[in-house]
């Protein structure tokens, strides 16, 4: 059951965490969820930077803290995205902001376009 202990990992916090990011040391022990954009992202991320083996590692990490994305996150992603498409907040992004605003945690990250919106857990 999600609660609010969860956050929703924004692939640049998972990135972030997989580097050694000290700021993030306080999410290391939090339970995270994602969704399928986001383990994309991971995965592909990872296997770019670190080769397969890395990538299949994350991949199984995360696969087990997939969250389903609702019919009406798509409707509101989209109108979020247009809402601020001078920030050129990506598709992924904007679906993962609006499912942790369904499940009613924070959306952690550290891109700078979501600096100073609500319900954000901002990490540099």
């Amino acid at each position: 059951m999600i609660n609010k202990n969860h956050y929703f990992f924004d692939t640049y916090a998972v990135i972030e965490i997989s580097e050694g990011n000290k700021n993030y040391l306080p999410y290391i022990d939090t339970s995270a969820v994602i969704t399928k954009l986001n383990l994309f992202e991971i995965f592909y991320s990872f296997l770019s930077k670190q080769g397969i083996e890395m990538a299949d590692i994350a991949f199984n990490k995360y696969k087990g803290v997939i969250v389903d994305v609702h019919d009406d996150v798509i409707r509101e992603a989209a109108l979020f995205r247009h809402q601020h498409k001078k920030r050129k907040v990506s598709m992924t992004d904007c679906v993962g902001y609006c499912t942790a605003k369904r499940l009613g945690i924070k959306f952690l990250t550290g891109d700078k376009e979501f600096i100073d919106m609500e319900n954000v857990e901002f990490v540099q």
